[in-house]
């Protein structure tokens, strides 16, 4: 009645095309959220396959999924609360970003070695250590390193994606931020910057790894170009199926509030998806929907569960296929056209999918 459907094939011919863009740089593919939505454990071994030298997840718990899932190769975490089983993460081979002296020094207290890479703050004002925190920070990792407490894989930091001037900036203090490193007698064998917009425009900012989340997905990460335009093809397909059809005369009003009156005699066709499902209720009147070969808009709020779509005279019956969202060049809208209706970004609307909705995977 609800479901996803996940093209895997293009989930590896995405990270194939964008591998082979920034070349030399390696690739961190990002299945951080339950991958955007699409399944952490389908899509990282098919991440794995397609040749992603890393992974990327925000905490021990998602990284914990993969490995029980026996998905291998090298795996980074990068938000760890107090209580974070840094023990286990280090026995699993999981590597730790850090950003703090506190979270350092209670890596470094395990039993054995833990591989991290150094966060530093250049101007997103997140994670990361900024200014003389930075400087500690490196210090004291150089100092548990000698101790072989822990090995600094990598040094990294995040992007404000706030235009071309800001990221200028930030990636002067990221090489301020490496000079302070190289000065603590530190040798990285990775430094990452670029995410998925500047790996694809930025090739001054793709340093050594890459850290690719929308893109895999086959989600444009630059504002104004399609994902067909950079090669990408999107892998989700949400979809559902007409429930229920009803004629109803000229001014019937349609969902909560009555914000949508019917101008003339319709059929208004019922499908069984919500806010509950992910889909966003600020795309209320706006949200397209293709049905039987025809394309139309949300009619009225949206439901915890439904949503009405007047469909005029259009043949559409019970049971036919409803697409929110997919590949637009099959002729359904594009989770892009969700995000403009919403107000949002493609890659909330994809993620935002809930469990009720079933994965099932192509290839």
């Amino acid at each position: 009645m609800r479901e996803a459907v996940i093209d895997l094939a293009a989930i590896d011919a995405n990270i194939r095309t964008v591998a082979a863009i920034v070349n030399p740089a390696r690739m961190l593919v990002v299945v951080k959220a339950d991958a955007y939505g699409h399944g952490a454990v389908a899509v990282a071994h098919t991440a794995v396959e397609a040749g992603a030298d890393w992974l990327g997840v925000v905490d021990l718990a998602e990284a914990r999924v993969l490995r029980d899932a026996e998905v291998p190769g090298p795996i980074l975490a990068w938000i760890h609360p107090m209580d974070a089983d840094f023990a286990w993460g280090i026995d699993a081979g999981i590597e730790l970003g850090i950003g703090a002296i506190d979270t350092l020094e209670a890596a470094g207290r395990a039993d054995r070695r833990a591989v991290v890479h150094l966060k530093v703050d250049t101007g997103l004002g997140r994670g990361g250590a900024f200014g003389d925190d930075w400087v500690q920070l490196v210090t004291r990792a150089a100092q548990l390193q000698r101790d072989g407490r822990i090995h600094v894989r990598g040094i990294f930091s995040h992007l404000a994606n706030a235009g071309s001037s800001a990221d200028d900036d930030q990636l002067a203090r990221f090489d301020d931020a490496l000079a302070a490193v190289a000065a603590a007698g530190l040798e990285p064998e990775v430094e990452h910057l670029a995410a998925s917009e500047a790996a694809l425009t930025r090739p001054d900012l793709r340093r050594s790894l890459v850290r690719v989340g929308p893109a895999a997905y086959g989600l444009s990460p630059v504002e104004g170009r399609r994902a067909a335009d950079l090669g990408l093809r999107p892998a989700m397909e949400f979809a559902t199926e007409v429930v229920a059809t009803k004629r109803v005369p000229a001014g019937h009003g349609v969902s909560y509030g009555h914000t949508y009156r019917t101008q003339r005699e319709t059929t208004l066709a019922l499908l069984p998806v919500g806010y509950a499902d992910g889909v966003p209720r600020h795309a209320s009147g706006l949200g397209p929907v293709a049905i039987a070969g025809h394309r139309f808009s949300v009619a009225g709020r949206i439901a915890m569960d439904q949503i009405v779509i007047d469909v005029g005279d259009a043949p559409v019956v019970v049971g036919d296929r409803a697409v929110l969202f997919g590949d637009p060049s099959t002729g359904v809208p594009s989770a892009e056209d969700w995000a403009l209706a919403a107000d949002s970004i493609n890659y909330e609307i994809v993620t935002r999918i809930g469990p009720r909705v079933q994965r099932r995977y192509r290839r």
